[in-house]
C-alpha cells in the first residue's frame, strides 16, 4: 500500500504505531542535525521528523533534497510531539521516519500553496490543479459535494427519481444564445447544448415518471460576470399532478433542510411577496431582506413644490439609511458620483438629513419646508440620525437605480452578513414582457409557463397584465431557483406561441414534438430548478461561484488552463462541412 493512514487522522492514540503515509511536501525546516517536513494530503497535515541520531543516514540525506510539492512516501513510527500544535488534529504527534521514497519530484510552484497565497487570480486559473491543493478551494469543492449529497438524499426520500437527459439536443429559442455542435453524419445540421432540460422533463411527466430530478449541466452563450459561467449546474426538478402550492412546499422544505444540515440554521416558513410588491418596495425581483431600507414613494409630498426635477419625474422615491446622518459632505458627494456612474445611470441625487432634535436639513431646503421633509421621513421610515437619499425619473429606471444604491449602502454598512440567511418566494410574475425595440412580447420565464387561469381573458385585451403561474426562490438578494406550473394541453400551448409571435409553422418546427406529446394524455405538471453553483456559494458565505467550480472559465469564457476554446484542424473542419470566414 502507498499508505496505511491519511495525513489528517493520526493522533495520540496512535503513538508507537508503525504507519505508511504518502502525500505532498508542504514545507520543510532543516536545522542541520534535525529536519522536519510537513506532509499534506486532502485530509490534513502530519509532521515528519528526520533525526540524525535516529534516522538511517541515507534516508536523512535524502530528506534534505525534498522541495515544496514533492510527492513522497514515508514509513515510520508515530511518536509524541514535543512542541504540540493545537491548531491541527495531528498536532500532538509526529512520524519518526525510517524509510523515504520520492514518488515524484516537483518544479517550484508559480505561487505558494498556502491558504493566503501570493498568486493572483490569472496565474491560479492557469495552474488550477495547483490551486485546488489550497485549503480554501479544496474545502469549497468538498462543501459543494456535501450540498449535492444532501439534495439527492432529500429528494430521493420524497420518491423523486434521478433521470439523465441528453446533452445533444435541438436548438430552440429559450431566451439565451445556444452553444451549437456540428453533426458530421448530418451535413449542414447542428445540435445545441441544452440551456436547461425543460422540454425533456415535461416529456418525462408525460411518460408517467411523476417526480423527476437531475443535477445537470446547462449551457448558455451569454456575457459573463462573477456569478455566471457559460456552463453551469442546475438542480432540475419536475412533478406531475401538482399545483403551485405543492411545489413551493417541497422546495421550501429542501432549502430548509439544506440550511439545517449544512449551516445548522432553523428557518421558519418563507415569506411570500408578489412581483409587483418586490419591484415597488425593493426595485428588483430578487430582494435582499436581511436589512430594511424599503422604498418610500414621495410623489405626493415632493411634486408641485416648484422643484422642476421632481415635478417632471414619473417617480420620486427614497430610502432611509440607518445611521447615515453623520455622513460628511465628502461622503455624500462620493455617493452622488457613485449613482452617476454609467453602470447606475442616475443624473443626480437629493438627500435629507434627519437631525437628532427632530429637524431636517436637505439639499433642497430652498423648495421644501420642515413639514414636507417630515413627510419624507414618515414615508421612508427614517429616524433621527438617519439620512434619506432620493432619486427621480422614469419609474422602472429609477427603481433599478435606487435598488443598486440600496445594495451598495448595505454592503458598505456591513448589513449583508454572509452567515445570516433570509429566504423568500416571489410569486405572480408577469407572463409576458414587452421588448420596446421590437414591439414584441417575450416570455418572462419561458414559453411553457402557464398563465393564471383567471387572467386568460387578458391575453386578448391586455397581454402585459397577464400573470404567470411562476415563482422564484430568493436567498440573500440572489435568485437561487425558479419555476412554474407548465402548460399541459396543445390548445393553450399554441395560444401561447401565437402571443409570442410564432407562426403555426414555426411553432410546429420548433416544438411540434412537445405539442404532439400533449395529445397523448399529458398530466398537469410543474417544477423548479435551483442554480447549484450559486446556492452553494451563498451557503458557503461567498459572493462568487468560481471557487466552488473545479475548473471554471474566466470572464471571457476561456479556460486558460487548457487554452479553450481553440482552433481545430482543417481536416476536421472539412469532415464537419464547415468553412471559417
Amino acid at each position: 500500500m502507498y499508505r496505511s493512514h491519511n495525513c489528517g487522522e493520526l493522533n495520540a492514540s496512535n503513538i508507537n504505531t508503525e504507519v505508511t503515509l504518502a502525500g505532498w511536501v508542504q514545507k520543510s525546516r532543516d536545522k542541520g542535525f534535525m529536519n522536519w517536513v510537513d506532509l499534506r494530503d486532502r485530509y490534513g497535515i502530519t509532521q515528519l521528523i528526520f533525526d540524525e541520531s535516529r534516522t538511517d543516514k541515507t534516508v536523512f540525506e535524502l530528506a534534505k533534497t525534498l522541495g515544496r510539492e514533492f510527492v513522497i512516501q514515508v514509513k515510520g513510527t508515530v511518536i509524541e510531539r514535543e512542541a504540540k500544535n493545537k491548531n491541527i488534529p495531528t498536532g500532538e504527534i509526529e512520524i519518526l521516519v525510517t524509510e523515504l521514497a520520492i514518488l515524484n519530484a516537483a518544479l517550484t510552484p508559480p505561487f505558494t500553496i498556502e491558504d493566503e497565497t501570493d498568486g493572483g487570480e490569472d496565474i491560479r486559473m492557469k495552474y488550477r490543479y495547483l490551486d485546488i491543493r489550497r485549503n480554501p478551494v479544496k474545502n469549497s469543492l468538498l462543501f459543494r459535494h456535501k450540498v449535492a449529497m444532501e439534495v439527492r438524499k432529500y429528494l430521493s426520500d420524497l420518491d423523486f427519481c434521478e433521470v439523465e437527459t441528453p446533452y445533444l439536443i435541438k436548438s430552440t429559442p429559450e431566451g439565451a444564445r445556444d452553444f451549437v455542435v456540428p453533426s458530421r453524419m448530418n451535413e449542414g445540421q447542428f445540435y445545441a447544448l441544452p440551456q436547461s432540460p425543460q422540454t425533456f422533463k415535461q416529456l418525462l411527466m408525460v411518460g408517467g415518471m411523476d417526480k423527476y430530478f437531475q443535477i445537470v449541466k446547462c449551457f448558455r452563450d451569454e456575457d459573463l460576470r462573477a456569478d455566471r459561467q457559460p456552463e453551469f449546474t442546475q438542480i432540475d426538478c419536475e412533478m406531475a399532478f401538482v399545483e403551485q402550492e405543492d411545489i413551493l412546499n417541497v422546495f421550501e422544505g429542501l432549502t430548509r433542510h439544506l440550511l439545517k444540515e449544512i449551516k445548522g440554521i432553523d428557518v421558519d416558513k418563507f415569506p411570500r411577496i408578489t412581483y409587483d410588491y418586490a419591484m415597488k418596495t425593493y426595485g428588483n425581483d430578487k430582494p435582499d431582506i436581511r436589512f430594511g431600507m424599503e422604498f418610500g414613494e414621495l410623489n405626493e409630498f415632493a411634486q408641485h413644490k416648484d422643484f422642476p426635477i421632481f415635478n417632471a419625474a414619473e417617480l420620486v422615491v427614497g430610502i432611509a439609511v440607518p445611521g447615515a446622518g453623520n455622513y460628511t459632505r465628502k461622503e455624500i458627494d462620493g455617493l452622488i458620483d457613485w449613482v452617476k456612474r454609467p453602470q447606475v445611470g442616475a443624473s443626480g441625487m437629493v438627500y435629507s438629513k434627519c437631525n437628532d432634535d427632530g429637524t431636517f436639513k436637505s439639499s433642497v431646503d430652498k423648495f421644501y419646508d420642515q413639514d414636507d421633509l417630515a413627510q419624507w421621513a414618515k414615508i421612508t421610515g427614517a429616524k433621527p440620525g438617519d439620512m434619506i437619499f432620493i432619486l427621480s425619473g422614469p419609474a422602472n429606471k429609477t427603481r433599478a437605480q435606487l435598488s443598486a444604491l440600496r445594495m451598495e449602502l448595505a454592503t458598505r454598512l456591513g448589513l449583508r452578513k454572509p452567515e445570516e440567511f433570509a429566504p423568500l418566494w416571489v410569486v405572480d410574475f408577469p407572463l409576458l414582457e414587452l421588448d420596446e425595440e421590437s414591439g414584441r412580447y417575450h416570455a418572462m420565464h419561458h414559453p411553457f409557463t402557464s398563465p393564471k387561469p383567471e387572467d386568460m381573458a387578458l391575453l386578448e385585451t391586455d397581454p402585459g397584465k397577464v400573470r404567470a403561474n411562476a415563482y422564484d426562490m430568493v436567498l440573500n438578494g440572489n435568485e437561487i431557483g425558479g419555476g412554474s406550473i407548465r402548460i399541459h394541453d396543445k390548445a393553450t400551448q399554441q395560444l401561447m406561441f401565437k402571443y409570442l409571435g410564432f407562426t403555426e409553422e414555426e411553432a410546429k418546427a420548433q416544438f411540434g414534438f412537445l405539442m404532439d406529446a400533449f395529445q397523448f394524455g399529458a398530466p398537469p405538471h410543474g417544477g423548479l430548478a435551483f442554480g447549484l453553483d450559486r446556492l452553494v456559494a451563498i451557503l458557503g458565505g461567498q459572493e462568487t461561484i468560481r471557487d466552488f467550480i473545479a475548473f471554471p472559465k474566466n470572464n471571457s469564457g476561456r479556460d486558460v488552463m487548457i487554452d479553450a476554446p481553440s482552433t481545430i484542424d482543417e481536416s476536421q473542419l472539412k469532415e464537419l462541412h464547415i468553412r471559417i470566414n
